[in-house]
């Protein structure tokens, strides 16, 4: 298919759909969620939708050419899905794209994610818990609330505490989905003094990181001293950190997941940081979100549990949904396009 007329062109405008997509319907309507700031810059003619992500769909729906998603609830999601069923285009914020692939979007739909979007803020999140974990804030805080002087958790130190790493000096950090996310986290640990291994599908040199498989993980976890997970939500990553691959670190490792919640057993992790087979763990995704207020997890001293707070605010959504518009309308290939 080839390139529609830019906008202004003469003889109107003909607006085209990606390769990828078979109608040749002038593109309108556009629906854009309230749950985030800012709008993209959009071309004349392209008439932008603003919708409650927690309200039923608007009657525009019915004949929009393209959806952003972003915090959507899933039920909401659904009922979007079906009361757009002539959409060619979704565009989810979130970099996982898991809920808008369930959500029963038409099988002809683009669908691009949001990968990019959130390398910022999840890179700081995953840093302050990977901090908070060595320098003990959690017990700080605790011995706060108690008014209690923690004095085991200051004065003179060791460096390298054999059964503890109370630093990022010469401590080896397992990054395991090297994607933008750990791209931008890597140098950062590097910096403050961590030599970094990535883990990814394909081996090799990225960003000056070793990346190295799964398949490799006997050979590197037993000398990590913190195994962050990044990993998306796939059947292959389905608790991909398991029982094994707790039971291949150290008892002074510990195991930060910002990644999502289904990546991670958490009664495997639960069961090892009870038997002191790790050293804690902090979790910024969880597989029941919100976490139960019965589960277990709350009450252990050693895991920090952080709500779902590490990529909350997309940045540079705007320019992105504005470049993929203008792709859509000349009929070229989106960025960030979802496999389906």
């Amino acid at each position: 298919m080839g390139p529609g007329r830019a906008p202004g062109a003469g003889g109107g405008v003909d607006w085209l759909v990606a390769d990828t997509l078979a109608s040749y319907r002038p593109v309108t309507t556009i629906l854009l969620p309230t749950s985030v700031d800012g709008a993209p810059r959009l071309p004349a003619g392209v008439v932008p939708v603003p919708y409650d992500v927690a309200a039923a769909p608007p009657p525009q729906a019915a004949h929009a050419d393209a959806i952003v998603v972003w915090g959507n609830p899933a039920d909401r999601l659904a009922e979007l899905a079906a009361a757009a069923p002539h959409v060619r285009w979704v565009q989810t914020l979130a970099a996982g794209p898991d809920a808008v692939l369930a959500a029963g979007f038409a099988p002809e739909a683009v669908i691009t994610n949001g990968r990019g979007l959130h390398d910022a803020t999840v890179t700081e999140h995953v840093l302050a818990l990977t901090l908070a974990c060595l320098r003990s804030v959690p017990g700080m805080v605790r011995a706060q609330a108690a008014h209690r002087w923690a004095a085991e958790l200051g004065g003179l130190q060791p460096l390298h505490d054999p059964g503890r790493v109370r630093t990022l000096t010469d401590a080896h950090v397992t990054v395991w989905g090297f994607g933008s996310i750990a791209a931008r986290l890597a140098p950062l640990l590097t910096g403050l003094g961590a030599r970094v291994t990535g883990v990814a599908t394909t081996a090799g040199v990225r960003h000056g990181v070793r990346v190295v498989t799964p398949a490799d993980l006997p050979g590197i976890l037993p000398t990590t001293d913190v195994l962050i997970g990044l990993l998306p939500a796939l059947d292959a990553t389905h608790r991909a950190i398991d029982a094994r691959v707790l039971g291949l670190l150290p008892s002074r490792a510990w195991v930060v997941n910002a990644g999502r919640g289904s990546t991670l057993d958490e009664d495997a992790l639960l069961a090892a940081v009870r038997a002191g087979t790790v050293a804690g763990a902090a979790l910024d995704v969880l597989a029941t979100e919100p976490l139960p207020a019965d589960s277990p997890l709350w009450d252990e001293p050693d895991v920090l549990i952080s709500p779902h707070a590490a990529g909350g605010r997309p940045v540079g959504w705007q320019d992105l949904v504005a470049q993929n518009v203008d792709l859509f309308l000349a009929g070229r290939p989106l960025r960030n396009v979802v496999p389906r």
